[in-house]
């Protein structure tokens, strides 16, 4: 462990800042928001617990840096309305399939459950990744609709095979599972149907 009184001569901010951030991940990832404090990253880091503040200025603002999310959405301007559904189900799987315990959006939702600031999140990582990502295939008027319910739906999956691990959904191998949720997907993506593009 290195000891930041003996070595911050030498130690370079960025490297006290990974080292930060490093910590932070992984002790988000063991016990969540809540039970995560400064004072034990800052000891995981090799530091005083001060420059942890000095450096994101508080627990929040080091869980938002710490823990960016990047949903990785796709382009499904190309894919057939028909398709869609299967398509955004199987894009989730892959994102969390073999995903580390510290991915960031696992992490998220875990503190989720208890903090509302890492709900909040959440709504916000949503709102402004998948929505707009569908906006084009199903119209924005649709995708800023029903975007809260395909959030729920997709979180709800992320949080009964990844985190719960119940039996019935983590045994499921992902092509069963596509197959099971994507009918509830397509119907959360027809909407009302009143903007459903013209079929070519």
């Amino acid at each position: 462990m290195i000891q930041e009184h003996q070595t911050s001569p030498r130690r370079s901010a960025d490297t006290t800042r990974a080292a930060i951030l490093r910590s932070a991940r992984e002790r988000f990832a063991a016990h969540g928001y809540e039970r995560t404090t400064i004072r034990a990253i800052a000891a995981d880091a090799g530091i005083d617990p001060s420059m942890v503040m000095r450096y994101f200025g508080s627990k929040e603002q080091l869980f938002d840096t710490a823990l960016a999310i990047d949903l990785q959405m796709p382009d499904y301007t190309a894919v057939p309305r028909a398709e869609l559904a299967e398509a955004v189900v199987r894009h989730f799987l892959e994102r969390w399939e073999g995903a580390a315990a510290d991915d960031p959006l696992l992490i998220t939702l875990r503190s989720a459950v208890t903090n509302e600031r890492a709900a909040e999140r959440l709504h916000e990582v949503f709102a402004r990744q998948v929505a707009p990502s569908l906006a084009a295939a199903i119209g924005p008027e649709t995708a800023a609709r029903m975007g809260g319910v395909l959030s729920a739906q997709l979180l709800g999956l992320a949080l009964s095979r990844y985190l719960i691990r119940l039996p019935a959904i983590a045994a499921l191998t992902p092509d069963q599972l596509v197959a099971r949720l994507a009918p509830a997907i397509r119907a959360t993506l027809d909407g009302d149907g009143s903007e459903r593009p013209d079929p070519e």
